[in-house]
């Protein structure tokens, strides 16, 4: 595939993906919408494996990798899918795209990184600032959001937390093989967790808009858009990849307000552009004349 056709298959499943999570689960369980998804693409992707011949590791160390990664697949996504039903589903984006300024904290921490310099502080300050912004907005989040942006926080830190394990790991496994793994690992916490939040599974009332949701994630959010992500990542700098996170929170707020009339004010609109301004300095602020990085 060529990078730049995957390069917009990852902006336009990213952007579309919260949406998608929010049909998914109007007429199914939030939970079992979210196991629905991972086993289908987990048959899906095992499948082609087969086909390909690319083999599943089961030795300590790719099972450890496994279950660390299982904690940003189901940790982050459960998060997510309960969370979406609070809050609207562009601003999912919004938070998740914190993610990278989450992950660099604890890559200080957990891989030993360079400590972070003051610009980078700075943008994450700003990025605080822009999250201050949006929760004042008393329109598009009303006093009941507050469970939604709780959970979607915690999935951006698991989802971290989840990456960071996972480099440390630094184990050679191919991409299609670790994300099957990961897949695996995962279900048996979904149906765990759906069992024990009452195990609703009314099959008379599923609509179609929630299925083919589910069908839509599970074959392009969980497989292609791994896939094309991991594509993009060989052959482009992480500069230019950084850039997704920037456009698709816009795209996702967009969306959810033509697609599902959801509110799109100035005030959440504005308080979306200072975080994704304070991710732009976390990533290029090094770049601009005058803001040249010097240690913290």
């Amino acid at each position: 595939m060529p990078v730049p056709v995957s390069y917009l298959a990852v902006l336009l499943i990213w952007a579309t993906t919260p949406l998608a999570i929010l049909w998914s689960s109007e007429s199914v369980d939030p939970v079992m919408a979210a196991w629905l998804r991972m086993g289908i693409a987990a048959a899906l992707g095992w499948l082609i494996m087969r086909v390909t011949r690319i083999e599943l590791p089961w030795n300590k160390a790719a099972l450890q990798t496994y279950g660390y990664a299982a904690i940003g697949v189901f940790g982050a996504m459960c998060c997510a899918y309960l969370a979406v039903r609070f809050i609207p589903s562009g601003l999912m984006s919004v938070l998740f795209g914190l993610a990278p300024i989450i992950s660099g904290l604890m890559s200080q921490w957990i891989l030993k990184d360079n400590a972070f310099t003051t610009l980078r502080w700075f943008a994450c300050a700003v990025a605080i600032c822009g999250l201050l912004v949006i929760f004042s907005d008393d329109i598009a989040l009303k006093p009941g959001s507050w469970p939604g942006i709780l959970l979607l926080l915690l999935g951006a830190t698991l989802f971290s937390f989840s990456g960071v394990m996972v480099k440390k790991m630094a184990v050679q496994i191919h991409p299609l093989a670790q994300t099957v793994g990961a897949l695996l690992f995962s279900l048996p916490c979904f149906g765990i967790t759906w069992y024990l939040m009452g195990a609703q599974m009314p099959v008379d009332l599923f609509q179609s808009r929630s299925i083919w949701a589910i069908l839509y994630l599970a074959l392009l959010g969980s497989l292609i858009g791994f896939v094309a992500y991991y594509h993009v990542l060989r052959h482009l700098p992480p500069s230019t990849v950084a850039l997704i996170t920037l456009i698709t929170p816009v795209f996702a707020l967009l969306l959810g307000f033509w697609l599902n009339n959801e509110p799109l004010t100035t005030t959440l609109m504005g308080g979306s552009l200072i975080v994704v301004g304070g991710l732009a300095l976390f990533f290029f602020g090094h770049r601009l004349p005058g803001l040249r990085d010097k240690s913290a």
